[in-house]
This record gives structure tokens, C-alpha cells and sequence, in this order.
């Protein structure tokens, strides 16, 4: 059974680094034909995907984004990690961290507040 846990601060203040740790267990950041995601909900929108990262470590951001995150893994800790620089008020969301090779397994999802 493969799960995902998002770890990070609830509050971030504006300007500052916003760093979110996903934790797999039933399954490994290595996996062949899997991708791990981070994908965000803003208030009263629907899902907005921000970046992957995949097998081999090679990694793709939405152009909306890019210039701001960066995603990272530690294969010794099974984790993958999200940074996003700069933040602002327009970035408090629910960050959920995804896996599978279709998106098959989801985070519960953690509330990041941006405020000073």
C-alpha cells in the first residue's frame, strides 16, 4: 500500500521560502514509470499543478511557476521535496504531494497560510 505524507509549516510570512517534504512508504522515489507531484488548491479554485519529478530525477515545472520552484529528492529518505521562493499571500493553498504513474496516490494535503 503505497502512502504519502506532506510535512512543513502551516504559516509562511510573505518574502519567505516556502519548503514542503512529501514522505513515500510502499514504494520508492525510484520506481521505474513513476512520478511524484506536487499539485496545490487555492481557495475557491480548483487543483493547479506546480511541478514532478521523476524516475530519474529530472524535473518539470508549470510555466507559471518555474521561475519560483524548485523539487528535489533525498532516495535515502525516500522523500520529495518542494521550495517555493517568494511567496506571497497568492500562494496560501492546500499542497498535496502525488505519486504513481497516473497520479494513483495522493497526500492527505497540508494548509499553508501566507501572512505576515
Amino acid at each position: 500500500q503505497v502512502q504519502l505524507q506532506e510535512s512543513g509549516p502551516g504559516l509562511v510570512k510573505p518574502s519567505q521560502t516556502l519548503s514542503l517534504t512529501c514522505t513515500v512508504s510502499g514504494a520508492s522515489v525510484t520506481t521505474t514509470d513513476y512520478a511524484w507531484d506536487w499539485i496545490r488548491q487555492l481557495p475557491g479554485k480548483g487543483l493547479e499543478w506546480i511541478g514532478a519529478i521523476n524516475t530519474r530525477g529530472v524535473t518539470f515545472y508549470s510555466p507559471f511557476l518555474k521561475s519560483r520552484a524548485s523539487i528535489a529528492r533525498d532516495t535515502s529518505k525516500n522523500q520529495f521535496i518542494l521550495r517555493l521562493t517568494s511567496v506571497t499571500p497568492e500562494d496560501t493553498a492546500v499542497y498535496y504531494c502525488v505519486g504513481g504513474a497516473e497520479y494513483d496516490y495522493w497526500g492527505q494535503g497540508t494548509q499553508v497560510t501566507v501572512s505576515s
